[in-house]
């Protein structure tokens, strides 16, 4: 099933039809099974929107599957986000951090965003004027409701200034946390059970409608599990309405790419969808 979040309602797709819901969004996705409190809702018969009608409302006023939630990011989950980190830190004698923290014990654990800074399908999302290498992430993105269970999923983009991070690992927060420096959506999706270790994420970058990057990894690859990296985030922090958290990439371009403004980011994540994202910078100041 799929949860859709609009400008006034919510929009339950379930077996290829869509259901209008009444409820508050954060109170929805906080439900301690989501999955069965959903199927129950199928069950009463709720209204049900025309498919060219939700079509047409999901395209005019489709938001981030977020109302209050902050979102943060695990990182060097893969081998090759370690070997990305790595080189782009060597210059500054910052790649033993990340060599570390993929062996260690404790996972890497950051904040990313508040939702006023984010942004969802079909938006834009900014690369910062100051930095000469932006990179975005694809990365699965797990929702843990407020008793600190996994119980949903959708597709997150963590855009990364990877010349400032690299330059010191203490400039993380300048690399990671900026206006519209991170995506989410096109919705929440709720399995019955765990997402399938085989799913995979693939990215494709166009430039002036040319695709310069594409690339495919399966979530298999990566070293933490999703209940570990959720049991650390909430060690020590309370989230009443949950909480949503990238899991890492494994998806790097290569060395010397960097994204410029107009290019159009795709990443699906087959059964969630496609979060499609065009690049740009932020205004300046008025």
């Amino acid at each position: 099933m799929k949860l859709f979040h609009t400008k006034n309602r919510v929009l339950l797709q379930a077996n290829d039809h869509f259901h209008v819901l009444e409820e508050n969004w954060d109170d929805l996705i906080n439900q301690e099974h989501l999955f069965v409190f959903l199927t129950d809702i199928i069950q009463r018969q709720p209204k049900e929107m025309e498919r060219k009608e939700a079509q047409q409302l999901l395209e005019n006023e489709l938001l981030p599957p977020v109302g209050q939630q902050e979102v943060w990011a695990a990182g060097v989950t893969y081998q090759r986000s370690r070997e990305a980190r790595m080189e782009e830190s060597d210059d500054a004698g910052g790649a033993d951090f990340y060599d570390k923290v993929y062996q260690a014990e404790r996972p890497e654990l950051f904040f990313k965003s508040m939702p006023h800074r984010l942004v969802g399908h079909g938006q834009e999302v900014y690369i910062r004027k100051d930095s000469s290498w932006n990179v975005p992430e694809p990365e699965l993105t797990l929702f843990i409701n407020r008793s600190g269970d996994i119980t949903a999923y959708t597709i997150g983009n963590d855009m990364s200034s990877r010349s400032i991070e690299g330059e010191n690992p203490l400039y993380l927060p300048q690399a990671k946390v900026y206006e519209k420096s991170a995506s989410l959506g096109p919705c929440l999706f709720v399995p019955e059970s765990s997402i399938h270790p085989d799913t995979r994420i693939e990215m494709s970058i166009r430039r002036a409608g040319v695709e310069v990057f594409n690339e495919s990894v399966s979530i298999n690859k990566m070293k933490r599990k999703h209940k570990e990296l959720a049991s650390y985030l909430y060690r020590e922090c309370d989230f009443p309405v949950g909480v949503f958290l990238m899991t890492g990439t494994c998806i790097v371009p290569p060395t010397g790419f960097t994204l410029q403004a107009d290019d159009l980011v795709d990443i699906s994540i087959d059964p969630i969808g496609l979060l499609s994202n065009r690049v740009a910078f932020k205004p300046p100041r008025k």
